[in-house]
């Protein structure tokens, strides 16, 4: 099968540029009718194809709409349930979007690298179309990739200076604990200046911090990461696709 590949895994990383500038709404009557019909249509499975040009109004509008902040990833093994970060707005009304529109429940976790990260939304077998349009990053220094953390893949920097996000495929890290030298050269390289409550995390509990200031952390997994660590258990060939599918559904629940 052949599989579109997006891969959001680099181990040496160029240091990022600034955030990028989030966008204002306008509020008019109009796009007011806009956004509840898109946020309806994305409800009844229905989901209209986005553009570079038009991406950010649309997510802001539905976003505006649709204040869910809590999904649930349900595979073989068990369900994952995840909390998406209200202040990377555009990232998460994106998601939401996506889950609603019943997008993810045509895909599969595609690609798993044993204590780095899980990856998924993609699949050869999806009929729905997102539309070809990237995200703006949002790098927030209160999001690192620490263990469990949920974050949008993009293509590498010589095609995406901007470091802009993947329509849809997201993953899951699983990095393991690095020690405190390893954590200042990320922090040199990066010019990062991780909080002492971040870098505990990092020595104790583990995760990705060469990946920091790369990719945007959207999310977090707050049950079932012992379900993110089966997947990570399957076997792989030479490009880490796991040799037995590993189909994916999402949905949103209450809090």
């Amino acid at each position: 099968m052949k599989r579109t590949f997006l891969s959001p895994f680099y181990r040496s990383l160029l240091l990022a540029a600034c955030l990028l500038p989030l966008y204002s709404c306008n509020n008019s009557t109009d796009e007011a009718n806009t956004n509840q019909e898109e946020a309806s249509a994305a409800n009844n499975g229905q989901l209209e194809p986005l553009t570079t040009d038009n991406a950010v109004e649309k997510l802001q509008a539905f976003g505006q709409n649709n204040q869910d902040s809590l999904a649930v990833i349900g595979t073989r093994y068990g369900e994952i349930k995840v909390r998406l970060y209200k202040d990377t707005p555009l990232h998460r009304a994106n998601f939401v979007r996506l889950t609603k529109a019943g997008f993810y429940n045509q895909g599969e976790f595609y690609r798993v690298v044993q204590g780095f990260a899980v990856q998924g939304g993609d699949s050869d077998e999806r009929t729905m179309s997102q539309g070809a349009y990237k995200i703006p990053q949002e790098f927030n220094p209160k999001y690192i990739h620490k263990r469990g953390a949920l974050a949008m893949a993009r293509y590498g920097d010589d095609r995406n200076p901007d470091k802009e996000s993947s329509s849809h495929n997201f993953y899951i890290v699983t990095g393991e604990s690095v020690s405190k030298d390893e954590l200042l050269a990320f922090e040199q390289k990066h010019g990062i200046d991780y909080t002492l409550a971040q870098e505990q995390t990092y020595l104790s509990v583990g995760g990705e911090p060469g990946l920091d200031t790369e990719y945007t952390v959207f999310g977090e997994v707050v049950e079932g990461m012992d379900v993110v660590e089966k997947i990570e258990q399957e076997p792989v060939d030479a490009s880490d696709w796991p040799r037995r599918v590993i189909p994916h559904t999402i949905k949103i629940v209450k809090e």
